[in-house]
């Protein structure tokens, strides 16, 4: 969501491997904040530890970005993609775990919040960062999504207004409708009937939509100044996505961890954090936990992550974030993990991935 202004944004150079590597070693993931674990963080982090992998992107050692895995309590990761003329970004898992996509760039771009979807290539690869294939040239397949079988992709043409479903095996456009006011981070619904994506519609900007693909109904599903929508992975009908409310904790406001139903007729607060804005939410694929990214600057992509049980939400941190709890008084003050790196649109699988 960011801002209109559309900047570039950048950060410093982080040292992940070296960060990888100490957590990866000692497994203390709050010691490396210089915090100790409290039991129940220790107790979330046993119950993430086997559970399946997390996919995300970062800036290496040099300052470009790969792709990397790890365990979804921080440990066993690794890089994936180690190209250093290219970034990669936007990697997102299959829906059999089998296989990920993600686009590269060439090096020196950084990521642009709003646009990433939309520059340099699609790359399919195997799940463990193998047998990489570049899909078509730069800015082919914009906004790539897979579907439910992992045939297809949906992809968002925004300058032509439209929306394209492409099957792989052949690169034939098999149905093409209009794209209905969404301009980015478009995704395929678990049971293939719908799309979410971010939307400018009916004089109202920076909104999160729901596109039925076959009647073209759009159901609007937030209310102003939200974006990066993403389906719970195992619930057709419940999305997840950013929301900021200008005038909470200061004028500009903080954007908050959100839910909402498909049918637009509810949503509610997931997490939010005074000082910090929450982005890049997704689910694990039984929709038990979140994943999210937690930038200080709007929009920012050199984020660390986090992970909450949803069972625990709604979460406000700090417990004296008076104007966020007087919204949702029944919120909770944790358990949160913290990762000790960053991590930038991270996705979520159950599936074994074998590999280094």
């Amino acid at each position: 969501m960011a801002s209109t202004k559309r900047s570039w944004h950048r950060a410093t150079v982080v040292g992940l491997a070296a960060a990888l590597a100490w957590a990866c070693a000692t497994g203390a993931l709050q010691a490396a904040q210089g915090q100790a674990a409290s039991p129940d963080v220790q107790q979330l982090a046993k119950e993430l530890a086997t559970r399946g992998w997390i996919l995300f992107a970062a800036r290496n050692p040099r300052g470009d970005y790969d792709l990397y895995l790890a365990r979804p309590d921080g440990t066993h990761a690794r890089d994936l993609t180690n190209t250093p003329e290219y970034d990669e970004y936007g990697g997102r898992f299959s829906p059999d775990g089998t296989k990920m996509l993600y686009r590269r760039a060439r090096r020196g771009g950084g990521i642009n919040h709003d646009l990433w979807g939309a520059v340099g290539a699609l790359v399919i690869a195997n799940a463990d960062g193998t047998s990489p294939v570049v899909q078509g040239r730069e800015g082919d397949w914009p906004w790539a999504s897979w579907s439910p079988d992992g045939r297809q992709i949906a992809c968002l043409y925004k300058r032509e207004g439209r929306i394209r479903i492409i099957e792989l095996a052949t690169k034939r456009v098999v149905k093409e409708l209009p794209r209905q006011g969404i301009f980015q981070q478009m995704y395929w619904s678990p049971d293939g009937k719908r799309l979410v994506g971010t939307a400018n519609v009916s004089g109202q900007d920076w909104n999160v939509v729901a596109l039925e693909l076959e009647t073209g109904k759009v159901t609007l599903l937030s209310r102003q100044l939200n974006c990066t929508g993403d389906w719970f992975q195992n619930d057709p009908n419940r999305v997840i996505y950013s929301n900021r409310t200008p005038g909470l904790a200061n004028d500009y406001g903080w954007t908050m961890l959100m839910e909402a139903n498909a049918d637009g007729q509810s949503r509610t607060l997931l997490y939010g954090e005074r000082g910090r804005h929450i982005y890049y939410g997704c689910t694990s694929p039984d929709d038990r936990y979140a994943i999210f990214s937690f930038p200080v600057t709007d929009g920012g992509t050199d984020a660390n992550m986090a992970i909450i049980r949803l069972a625990d939400a709604p979460i406000v941190v700090p417990e004296d974030y008076r104007e966020l709890k007087a919204l949702y008084p029944n919120a909770k003050s944790g358990p949160v993990l913290r990762l000790p790196y960053p991590g930038f649109e991270p996705h979520w699988t159950y599936a074994e991935i074998g590999g280094r």
